[in-house]
């Protein structure tokens, strides 16, 4: 009897949540009449669960944000105590928090970095990364690819290459052009080193039509990451600082999403031979515990605002609580051996299973990645790489879900980007699901 009391008690409170959402909740990216049904009360590592204890595998991330998994102690512990001393406080002042942040921020960027500028999330970076390029370099244009997304605020989104962009095209000086991927190249290529190549050919070219003089900056997400994670291909990376350097134009690239820890290094461009002049981040510096983000700034770009105002500011940047968060996480992130999880698991555990499920599943087209971001890129025909249709996404989103999995999906990619704490049993678990579902959800597919 008891038992059923408190069953019916938990099933109220999910549908007490859900009557709720409907009635108040205004959801991003959504049409309002069509609700999610999901409810998640809590959560812990690499799971989550509802109020009626159904418990999910979170093999999303959430927002391919939360790298030290779900209510790590010691991130909670830290916010509480912050509370408990201080829990807001203005930018203008120093705060022994925001200065511990920065210095734990600053001990992972590359050599000439020493200033990091606090915001609210990933958009605002690059929102203020962008303006200081333009204030630095006295030039207007910002280049970025089709294939991107970069934030939801004025120019972050006018920067993003993706859908979100059109309907919100209200800023100035952008200019978009192709990046490298080969899987579906633009440029008829065939190997890594073509696709490279031509791409950066194109790039000069755009660079050459645009007038180099009047561009301030070259802004990439190192590795694309809702895009369909797009491990750029040898060279490129370093060309673009080429062609940056070689015309005057500063290289910013956005970490938001692929920075510490997700690729299985701190910053994902410490796997490629380039030095940004303006690194943004935000999501795994404190696995978004509390919203926070922010502009690491190499020291030339800093010195312009010495004397100089800088024209650019938030009522909560450097919050304590978000502050304290941070630097929590990234010492439980080294003590702890987290990034070096996400390297050797990406490694030896995901990249071979989804191999080996490549090899069972001809809808899987192509599987790429590393660390814990990989992205499986499903087709109706491997020939054709004609992209699977949205109705069978549809079914095997719902299908994972049904069966315990919290996916990220992604126009005609599953995205398998788990937290950085992930075991290989967990990965275990998650394979034979995703097995289970490319094997039953598309059947009578063709």
């Amino acid at each position: 009897m008891t038992e059923n009391v408190t069953e019916s008690l938990t099933e109220s409170l999910d549908e007490l949540a859900r009557e709720l959402d409907r009635a108040h909740v205004f959801h991003s990216w959504s049409a309002q009449a069509q609700p999610s049904s999901l409810v998640v009360a809590s959560g812990l590592g690499c799971r989550v669960w509802d109020h009626a204890g159904r418990e999910y595998l979170d093999f999303s991330s959430q927002l391919v944000n939360v790298n030290i998994g779900h209510q790590h102690p010691a991130v909670v512990q830290a916010i509480r105590e912050q509370a408990e001393l201080l829990t807001t406080i203005a930018p203008a002042t120093v705060n022994l928090a925001r200065g511990e942040a920065a210095k734990r921020i600053v001990s992972h960027a590359p050599s000439g970095f020493h200033k990091v500028f606090f915001t609210n999330g990933g958009a605002d970076a690059n929102e203020n990364a962008i303006r200081m390029a333009r204030l630095h370099t006295g030039r207007d244009k910002i280049l970025s690819t089709y294939r991107s997304y970069h934030g939801n605020t004025g120019a972050a989104v006018v920067a993003t290459g993706d859908w979100r962009r059109i309907p919100n095209e209200f800023a100035r000086g952008h200019v978009h052009f192709f990046g490298p991927y080969l899987y579906r190249s633009e440029f008829w290529a065939e190997t890594p080193e073509q696709e490279s190549e031509r791409a950066l050919r194109h790039l000069e070219h755009v660079i050459l039509a645009e007038g180099p003089s009047s561009i301030a900056a070259i802004l990439l997400e190192t590795i694309p990451g809702t895009a369909g994670i797009l491990t750029p291909p040898p060279g490129y990376l370093a060309g673009v600082r080429e062609l940056a350097d070689r015309h005057g134009i500063l290289l910013i690239l956005d970490e938001v999403m692929c920075g510490f820890g997700r690729t299985g290094r701190w910053f994902a461009f410490d796997g490629y031979d380039v030095r940004p002049d303006l690194i943004t981040f935000a999501k795994g510096v404190n696995s978004g515990y509390v919203p926070v983000g922010g502009v690491l700034i190499s020291d030339p770009i800093a010195a312009t605002f010495d004397e100089r105002v800088f024209p650019g500011g938030l009522t909560y940047s450097g919050h304590p609580l978000a502050m304290a968060s941070i630097v929590a996480a990234l010492d439980a992130m080294e003590s702890e051996g987290i990034v070096a999880n996400a390297r050797d698991v990406g490694d030896t555990v995901i990249g071979p299973a989804l191999d080996d499920l490549a090899e069972r599943h001809a809808v899987i087209g192509e599987v790429r990645g590393v660390g814990v971001f990989w992205a499986l890129e499903l087709v109706a025909d491997r020939e054709t790489r004609e992209p699977l249709a949205p109705s069978a996404m549809g079914r095997i989103k719902s299908a994972l879900v049904g069966r315990g999995l919290l996916p990220f999906v992604m126009d005609n990619r599953i995205h398998v980007v788990p937290p950085c704490i992930v075991t290989a049993d967990e990965v275990a678990e998650a394979m034979a699901i995703y097995d289970e579902v490319l094997s039953t959800a598309l059947e009578g597919e063709g």
